[in-house]
């Protein structure tokens, strides 16, 4: 089991960059598969990227593709999302999420959430 915790969201404009982090506690973050999800309300939980224990594979939803950057640094137990070129859809609560196994974009699949954390982009 790992707890997990986001952090990085804010205000930025259209067209902007935000990193977002994930911290996990424990000593088995590395077996963990990790996910981001993000939230709108009125809207199902989407999946936005996914990154394998190692950090070798990666996935993005389309939306998101050649914009958003999953990384992870297993030696710190946290998970980052670099957001560029931010567009005003992109504002949600976003959530971290681990999973042991593959990568997956169910949300349904992960089992260890964050609370969730503000991105909201300005036009």
């Amino acid at each position: 089991q790992v707890q997990l915790v986001e952090s990085g969201g804010g205000l930025v404009q259209a067209g902007g960059s935000l990193r977002l982090s994930c911290a996990a506690s424990g000593r088995t973050f590395n077996n963990y598969a990790m996910g981001w999800f993000r939230q709108t309300p009125g809207k199902e939980r989407e999946f936005v990227a996914t990154i394998s224990t190692s950090g070798t594979n990666t996935y993005y939803s389309n939306s998101v593709k050649g914009r958003f950057a999953i990384s992870r640094d297993n030696s710190k137990n946290t998970m980052y999302l670099q957001m560029s070129s931010l567009k005003s859809e992109d504002t949600a609560v976003y959530y971290c999420a681990g999973r042991l196994g593959s990568i997956n974009t169910l949300s349904t699949s992960y089992a260890c959430w964050g609370q969730g954390t503000q991105v909201t982009v300005s036009s």
